[in-house]
Parts: structure tokens; sequence; C-alpha cells
């Protein structure tokens, strides 16, 4: 098990909703931010399905979604920039046309390091899920060599080949991001940006006495023990490293 790559000097995390991100990958981009690294978020849908509330205006949680994403990227990481694909929540889709967007903010932010959803990951049920993995890995592949997508060229962009590939959300990880605690705590903070996820994925519900959100924020340091133990570490992140030029 490796524990670390070398602090990049830009990362790109692709998700597939807002929140995502931050799961998965907040205390690896918050290190890095406050290393010096720029950090980008790239935010494949629009979220317009993230509530249970059968008579929610989902034009208006669509702005409000992007809203918080777009604090929640500030808490990882002040100087963090968020690119919206904004495809609608549940529909996204694995075409040629989709992986030249990804490539494009690929090429556009030319980052050392990618992390994404793990697409090969089994069982997995959500199909933005296993889409937004499949854009990520695909996306890289055509960034990286000139003759994908040469309108980009047209544009001014050149073809972009990062250092490395991370995929998050892995069933077999290779390396664990060491993070401190000050790291996960901008973590938390940042998820906690998503007030509108509160009772869909944080199980936070009314609580006038702080106990679930206490829950939540220990299920995160647990996580984070978790992933540590991988590594012989107290507190980490675990991804699969892929090789770019494979």
């Amino acid at each position: 098990m490796r524990v670390d790559l070398p602090t990049p000097s830009s990362a790109l995390a692709i998700g597939a909703h807002p929140d995502d991100i931050e799961f998965e990958c907040g205390g690896a981009l918050a290190k890095w931010g406050e290393a010096g690294a720029e950090i980008h978020l790239l935010v494949c849908t629009d979220g317009s399905k993230g509530t249970w509330d059968v008579d929610a205006d989902t034009a208006a949680l669509v702005e409000r979604r992007r809203s918080e994403q777009i604090e929640a990227a500030r808490r990882i990481a002040p100087r963090a920039r968020v690119h919206f694909l904004d495809a609608v929540d549940g529909e996204l889709d694995n075409t040629a046309r989709r992986r030249g967007e990804v490539a494009k903010v690929i090429r556009q932010t030319a980052p050392d390091v990618v992390l994404g959803h793990d697409p090969w990951r089994r069982w997995r049920m959500h199909p933005d899920h296993r889409n937004a993995g499949w854009l990520t890995v695909d996306g890289v592949v055509a960034a990286r060599d000139p003759h994908y997508h040469r309108e980009h060229m047209a544009e001014g962009l050149s073809h972009h080949r990062p250092s490395a590939l991370l995929l998050f959300e892995c069933e077999e990880p290779n390396l664990v991001e060491r993070i401190e605690p000050r790291h996960l705590e901008a973590k938390i903070d940042a998820l906690m940006a998503h007030e509108s996820q509160f009772e869909t994925t944080m199980h936070i519900v009314d609580d006038a006495s702080g106990e679930q959100t206490a829950a939540f924020e220990e299920r995160t340091w647990g996580e984070a023990r978790a992933h540590g133990r991988l590594a012989g570490i107290s507190l980490g992140e675990a991804f699969r490293l892929m090789d770019p030029a494979s």
C-alpha cells in the first residue's frame, strides 16, 4: 500500500453530483490546497433529484445546490474553482459528446492529478456514479491524445496528460493519502455547506440537540480512520492509483 503522491501543482476532482467530491476526496484536496496546489472540481449533474420532497421546486433546488457546491469548494481551498457540466441528475450519459466536455475541462485546467469515481466497482446501482467514472477515465484518455476532439485546438487548447489518475469508492485501493485532523475538519466543514442534503445523505433532521450532526461527523472520522489503517497511519483517504499512460 503506497502512502502519498508528491504534492501536485494542480488537481481536478470529477464527481457525479454536488457533494460527491467532498465525501470521497475532500481531505486530500484540502491538504493539497493548503500546500499551494490549484484545486478544481468538476460536477457532472445538476443535483435536481437530491430531495425526498415530492413537491419540491427542482429548479430552485438546482440553484441551491450550485451555490452550496461553490461554498463547499471554498471551504476546502479558498481559491478552488468549480466547473459544471449541468447534465440532468439521473440522466448523465457516457457519450462521445460528454467525453469531449470532460476532456475539454482537463485540457483547460491541465491538472497533475485527476480524481474520480471508480467505474469498475461491482454492484453499483446509481447510473450517474457509473457514468461519471467512465467519463473520467475516458476523458483522461481523450485529453492526453492530440487527435481526440480536435475542435479544442481551435480554441487554443493543447492535449494534456496528467501524471496520475486516482479512483475513489474503489474496491481494491493501492494508495492512501495521509490527512491531518485539520484537513478532515475542512472536509466536514465543506460537507456541511450542502444543507439541502442533510436529510437524504447525512441523516440530519430537526437536530436541535446536535446529536445527529455529531453522529455524522463521527462517521466521517471513522471512515478516515478505517482508510488510514489500510496503510498503518492515523487518518487517510484511499484510492486506486491508475497509470494515465496505460
